[in-house]
């Protein structure tokens, strides 16, 4: 009886060799934990601050006693770093294309020493600015810490590798938050321990200073056993082109002996599509960071919660260790589950509920005040912002991956950290401009700026839309 043609098509496949998944390479543990504790600065440094700003900012006399403009000064002292790291960021991370990542980072490490201590000591609203100008234009370290986890991570282990980020700046925005929270004022909450003068003269130094010692830490271990990733080459530009075998990775892969690309070659669909979603990403991400502290530090009768920054502080705290928890358990199978456009997405639509709870967490704190029922709807909001941060790990494949060749990681990178620089400059000064405004005139009583602020995120989720399902699969 004659076969037909599926039966011999099953057999002639049967004939054929299974390829077998190409085996897992082993991350380089000490390196990339070098790597993760350099990032683990960045948070703590930068949201040491937050339980405490808008009190410093109320002490300071900067808005006469009146607490309903708070939010103007706050946004702008959180804008000003991202506004000075977007100047420079770029050439930070072009210099580390050339003369390596090791310098740049540690650089990087003594501009948050130097601007924390600065921070600390500063009586006078020039000063804070100042200083959180100086970080902005010594720290171009995030770009490059994702250039080099690009560098020692393959396509194997590339979303593990990445993975790690997210939590590690989770662990860092519970450490951050909760220095800066119960440290605040060390000479009132002890004063038979911290009685010299210079506690009650500047009460927030303390914070700043521990912050600031973890910095200096990490620099000396990162100027002890860093090892350089890029290979600098005095001779004229040459590229070298191989070929890997099918049966192990079908690809044309261009090893990293070539000069960095010009930023005009980085213009291209992959690069311009994913640097887009790591800035709407981080614009929408730094307006809620932004009214989440001054919500809860706001009065009841004014729209907020009137937290104390010691509460703020143990809140925030507590939603970075459940985050980083979570991330560190869940986040590689989510993505390997659904894959990293459909977290990515499904994180960008988590901010229509993170902002719409506001104004729902405050109507249920108006009557009573802050009951267990409050309480619940806070935990409701952080259980979902820990969804929306598996966003950033997804992203950071998305932008890794897009870069031309591994000499271009830099480049691609800065000009991702430039415009998430600028949209996070943007963002905390209107979200919190926004809450103030919305607070004097009444607009919504008082709850006008969610609604906005909903409104752009529905809008800048159609911008995930055209993303490819897998980061690393490239069309060209």
């Amino acid at each position: 009886m004659p076969r037909n043609e599926d039966e011999r098509l099953d057999e002639t496949t049967a004939l054929l060799p299974v390829k077998e998944p190409k085996p897992v390479t082993p991350l380089p543990k000490l390196q990339i934990g070098i790597l993760l504790l350099l990032q683990l600065a960045e948070p703590i440094t930068s949201q040491c601050i937050y339980p405490f700003i808008n009190q410093l900012i109320s002490e300071l006399d900067i808005t006469g006693g009146d607490e309903k403009k708070v939010g103007y000064y706050a946004g702008m002292i959180e804008s000003v770093f991202f506004l000075t790291e977007a100047m420079f960021v770029l050439q930070w991370a072009r210099i580390s294309d050339h003369i390596g990542r090791k310098p740049v980072l540690l650089t990087g490490m003594a501009g948050l020493c130097i601007s924390m201590i600065c921070f600390g000591l500063s009586k006078t609203f020039l000063h804070l600015v100042l200083s959180r100008c100086l970080v902005g234009a010594l720290n171009g370290n995030i770009g490059v810490i994702k250039s080099m986890m690009g560098e020692l991570t393959d396509s194997t282990n590339m979303a593990q590798g990445f993975a790690l980020m997210p939590v590690v700046w989770s662990a860092g925005a519970t450490m951050g938050p909760m220095i800066g929270g119960q440290l605040a004022k060390p000479h009132t909450r002890w004063p038979n321990v911290f009685t010299a003068r210079i506690w009650s003269q500047y009460p927030y130094l303390l914070p700043c200073a521990v912050s600031a010692s973890f910095s200096a830490i990490t620099f000396v271990i990162a100027s002890i056993f860093l090892k350089e990733t890029v290979q600098r080459r005095h001779s004229k530009k040459k590229s070298v082109r191989i070929l890997v075998q099918a049966e192990e990775d079908p690809i044309l892969r261009e090893e990293s002996l070539e000069d960095p690309a010009t930023l005009r070659s980085l213009m291209v669909r992959p690069v311009l599509l994913s640097v887009a979603n790591y800035g709407t990403l981080c614009l929408l991400d730094i307006a809620y960071r932004a009214i989440q502290p001054l919500f809860f530090s706001t009065p009841i009768e004014l729209g907020g919660l009137g937290f104390t920054p010691a509460t703020i502080g143990l809140v925030l705290g507590i939603f970075g260790l459940m985050n980083g928890s979570l991330q560190a358990v869940f986040f590689a199978r989510v993505v390997r589950r659904w894959g990293p456009k459909r977290v990515f997405m499904a994180g960008m639509a988590c901010f229509i509920p993170l902002f719409g709870m506001f104004p729902l967490i405050h109507a249920l704190a108006r009557p009573d005040g802050v009951t267990g029922i409050v309480w619940a709807a806070i935990v409701l909001q952080l259980a979902i912002s820990v969804l929306m941060d598996m966003s950033f790990g997804c992203v950071f494949m998305f932008v890794t991956t897009s870069a031309p060749n591994r000499r271009s990681l830099g480049a691609t990178n800065g000009i991702a950290q430039v415009i998430a620089a600028l949209l996070r400059a943007v963002g905390p000064a209107s979200a919190t401009s926004l809450f103030a405004l919305s607070l004097e005139h009444n607009w919504l009583g008082g709850g006008g700026v969610y609604l906005v602020l909903i409104f752009v995120s529905c809008l800048l989720w159609f911008v995930a839309i055209p993303l490819p399902y897998e980061p690393w699969a490239r069309s060209e």
